[in-house]
């Protein structure tokens, strides 16, 4: 809802400028950088540590621009483990991507930065938005949602507040005494605001949330602004030197990587001669978002991850259509249930760089084959190849590798933990980190200290196809029961089969059998493919491995004991959710703000999930 007058954004929403008119960035820099008095602050920041700044109302993202630009300019960097950045921000209507690149295009000095937030910024999801920015450096967590229920699930760990949000008058709902208060509590002890606003109201309720408030010369027209900070010292957040990872496939590479990125030295350890070579191995994997129209804990951690999930395949695996396609995804409206689901999700009020609702025919249009429904259609969907991802987020001067180390043992040390086994050429080895993080899926259960996480071993097959004249005009993946990806190398990836408490990788032709007979609830085409005399399926390829499932789908991602953390059960949405996942167990390590709204960190911790499920032991 943005308009121009006088060459400068303007909320119709609202009735609001978002900035100044006489100088925006210089009106950010007066009232935030210097009413938070930043420039001293991350100056003296000690090696290691971190510093946040919370903001209520995310606006063009000037504010964020603003003080990542100071923190490059002023913040030590020289050692390994430099400083760091966490910016969380809401934002209730956010703009376009058309109207945030035009509304930054005015200030050009921020301009590499405001090309790498503008390159994010089709990513977002409804919800909690997690990116990365210089290298690590810098985080962004934007909450699309309103600004009460977002604060209310924001964990302690504020160092800096930029009270923004238009006019009391206008936009009161920001200015609530309930803002104030939830201000306070994510705030660290000694945390500081800044705000344009010098409303009477505003000034009452921060003093009565806790803050001792004072008044500052505002900036321009306005005569006076609004600074205020909470009593107390923080204590010095203290980033782990080392960390193991267990587990090479894309849930530890993507902790390993989240780690590394904090300037942790990470020992990435593996069993197999090579990493993704378990059930992150697939020579192609889809990128295949299933909500619902409840936005229960999973869906709200499906949906960020599928938003972290393609802004880190855009850092680490850009798009080439060799080891990743965004071809889209269809999710067919199959059957009676589907299209229950569908119907319930497409009601909501979804962007549509998101999703979209299809009829038969636009879906066929967009598949390039005659399709029998329609359904969702999820235009950032694709497929990649998943070892190459592995490789790319393991790739890392502060990542070493252990290829072919078994892990016997897994014991509590002074330092932290230590791990010990035995190499491809039976030498023993013994390792000791401060933190050590568990991805080896349902193998976790030869570990003493993760026995009885509730994983279950889950066998899946793929099958390879070689495309028909029709089957090659497939341009999207195309998702029923199952799954067909467009060809690929002259070949399509079919899958896949799910057998419970099953170990055997064996490649089954009856499992080849049940891949494709699902080809018919898609397309009347390739149901014909599914005819017995047209193929034999003891001559199919594919590739069949064995994921780790738990009780209601949501992985055990968190603390199990202090410094030791698990990213397991991911299931079949590990190439979603890996990544956020290990951005979770990285910020909890570190002590930094998590990605994650509070219900969403304890629905996936595992210290949790065991005892609510055993609550006697």
């Amino acid at each position: 809802m943005l308009e121009w007058q006088n060459r400068q954004p303007f909320s119709t929403r609202f009735g609001d400028v978002y900035f100044s008119r006489d100088s925006g960035l210089a009106e950010k820099r007066h009232v935030f950088l210097q009413g938070n008095r930043l420039a001293e602050r991350f100056a003296s920041l000690p090696h290691g540590d971190g510093f946040a700044i919370g903001e209520t109302g995310f606006g063009t993202g000037l504010s964020f621009l603003c003080a990542w630009q100071l923190f490059d300019e002023v913040a030590p960097s020289l050692s390994s483990l430099g400083c760091s950045l966490d910016f969380f921000s809401v934002e209730k209507y956010p703009l376009d991507d058309g109207e945030l690149s035009n509304a930054l295009a005015l200030w050009p000095e921020l301009r590499k930065y405001a090309d790498e937030l503008i390159a994010r910024w089709r990513r977002r999801v409804p919800g909690w938005n997690r990116w990365s920015f210089a290298c690590g450096r810098v985080r962004l967590t934007l909450v699309i949602g309103d600004v009460a229920d977002a604060l209310a699930e924001t964990r302690s760990g504020i160092d800096a507040w930029f009270l923004d949000g238009f006019s009391p008058a206008r936009n009161p709902g920001m200015w609530t005494q309930q803002v104030f208060e939830s201000v306070v509590r994510a705030s660290r002890p000694g945390a500081t605001f800044a705000s344009y606003t010098c409303a009477g109201e505003v000034r009452r309720g921060l003093a009565q949330a806790g803050f001792q408030v004072s008044k500052l010369p505002g900036f321009g027209r306005k005569r006076e602004m609004l600074q205020g900070h909470l009593p107390g010292s923080p204590s010095i957040r203290t980033t782990p030197a080392t960390a193991i990872v267990i587990g090479g496939g894309l849930a530890g590479c993507a902790a390993a990587s989240a780690l590394a990125m904090r300037g942790i030295s990470v020992k990435l350890i593996e069993r197999a001669s090579a990493l993704a070579t378990g059930a992150s191995g697939n020579p192609c994997g889809i990128l295949h978002t299933r909500l619902s129209a409840g936005m229960n804990s999973l869906q709200r951690f499906v949906l960020a991850s599928y938003g972290h999930a393609l802004a880190l395949l855009d850092e680490k695996l850009p798009v080439d259509g060799t080891v990743r396609a965004e071809c889209g995804e269809l999710q067919l409206a199959f059957s009676g249930e589907e299209a229950k689901r569908i119907g319930k999700l497409a009601a909501l009020d979804w962007p549509s760089h998101i999703l979209k609702r299809v009829d038969a025919a636009e879906a066929s249009l967009l598949a390039g084959i005659e399709l029998t429904h329609g359904g969702l259609w999820f235009p950032a969907g694709g497929w990649l190849v998943p070892p190459k991802m592995c490789a790319a987020l393991a790739e890392s001067q502060t990542i070493t590798h252990h290829i072919g180390h078994l892990v016997e043992s897994l014991t509590a040390a002074d330092s932290g933990w230590r791990v010990q086994g035995r190499n491809q050429c039976e030498q023993t080895w013994s390792y000791e980190a401060e933190v050590v993080v568990v991805c080896t899926a349902y193998q976790v259960k030869s570990f003493a200290p993760l026995a009885c996480l509730p994983l279950t071993p889950v066998r899946g097959q793929i099958t390879a196809l070689p495309p028909t004249p029709n089957s090659e005009n497939l341009r999207t993946v195309v998702c029923a029961s199952g799954y067909l990806v467009p060809s690929i190398e002259g070949m399509h990836m079919v899958g896949a089969t799910h057998g419970f408490n099953d170990e055997s990788i064996d490649l089954r032709a009856s499992d080849h059998e049940e891949n494709l007979s699902r080809l018919a609830e898609m397309s009347a085409d390739l149901a014909r493919v599914t005819d017995r005399d047209s193929f034999d399926a003891r001559q199919l390829g594919g590739r069949a491995s064995v994921r780790a499932s738990v009780p209601g789908a949501m992985p055990l991602v968190g603390e199990l004991s202090p410094r030791l953390y698990t990213s397991l059960g991911h299931g079949t949405r590990g190439i979603i959710t890996a990544g956020l996942s290990g951005e979770l167990i990285a910020a909890a390590s570190c002590g930094q703000l998590l990605p994650l709204p509070s219900a969403v960190v304890n629905a996936l911790a595992p210290a949790g999930r065991l005892k609510r499920e055993n609550p006697s032991g």
